[in-house]
């Protein structure tokens, strides 16, 4: 899967030691584009947990979910296995698209708009 989001923040570094050697992981949180951006915490691994990034700048990432269970409960995560800056990318923070007025006209509904006696109602 892939998306473009925008990075909000950056957790700290962790590292260790494992049975196959030391690991790297550091989680980043992005928050996604649209009417309704929604914000996910994403984790890189090993050389990718060393890309230089900033808050603020649009990424494009290519990722996986993978759930697994634990004691009766279910985990899910959300590796990203290939980060780019967005080609075009501003590091605005804003998630309004450059072709949409942030500020939109609406038709009046109000009551006071309608002709006396309108049922306005379909049915």
């Amino acid at each position: 899967m892939q998306l473009t989001a925008t990075l909000i923040q950056l957790l700290p570094l962790q590292s260790g030691t494992g049975k196959n050697g030391t690991w790297k992981k550091q989680e980043i949180i992005v928050e996604t584009e649209g009417q309704y951006p929604k914000k996910v915490c994403i984790s890189l691994w090993g050389d990718k947990a060393e890309i230089p990034m900033q808050v603020g700048q649009k990424l494009k990432i290519d990722f996986d979910v993978e759930s697994r269970e634990y004691n009766g409960k279910w985990y899910t995560d959300v590796k990203a296995w290939k980060v780019e800056v967005a080609v075009g990318a501003s590091s605005t923070g804003k998630n309004v698209p450059n072709n949409v007025s942030p500020a939109m006209d609406y038709p009046d509904y109000s009551e006071s708009s309608l002709p006396e006696g309108t049922d306005d109602l379909p049915f």
